[in-house]
């Protein structure tokens, strides 16, 4: 008995160039959409990192506690900021607010509730809220111990001018 493999080397030669047509397809439709993509290569910009956690002060809050990672440019990025709060049970870092850059929020203890799209949504532990550019978004500890969340900020070229605005009549 022959056994035939799953793919052959035609299919898998096919599958490799359709994903470099999408890629190149993917990156001319960026082009013009944002015009060509720059790397930075001065001094200024961050280079490959380790974070030790050890190595985090710890500074406490009205509502808990932050852990300042990082704020730098990097060679793609104009800022990518890093942070990490503890949130006591019941308590909101802020009101609801709407700002230019996006972020990745990543939950690595307790529960909580994030609004986003007009609604709040409960999760837990290994949850990921992205808030896009300019929604309005916010974060509510509704558990009985502290959460606490990495916070993700980017900042690129195309991230638009503008500050942070509360909006305290989000529900």
């Amino acid at each position: 008995m022959t056994l035939r493999p799953a793919i052959t080397r035609r299919e898998l030669q096919f599958a490799l160039l359709g994903a470099l047509i999408a890629a190149i397809a993917t990156t001319l439709a960026c082009n013009l959409a944002y015009g060509p993509v720059t790397v930075r290569a001065d001094s200024q910009v961050m280079h490959s990192t380790v974070f030790d956690w050890n190595t985090f002060t710890v500074k406490p809050t009205a509502v808990g506690s932050v852990r300042s990672v990082v704020s730098s440019p990097t060679a793609t990025l104009e800022n990518l900021e890093i942070h990490v709060t503890t949130l006591n049970p019941g308590q909101m870092p802020h009101q609801p607010h709407r700002h230019p850059n996006e972020e990745l929020v990543l939950i690595d203890q307790g529960t909580v509730e994030a609004f986003n799209n007009g609604a709040w949504k409960r999760v837990g532990p290994g949850s990921i809220i992205f808030n896009a550019s300019n929604e309005v978004h916010g974060l509510r500890n509704v558990g009985t111990t502290p959460a606490q969340y990495h916070v993700i900020n980017v900042k690129t070229a195309a991230t638009p001018p503008g500050e942070t605005v509360i909006v305290p009549d989000a529900k």
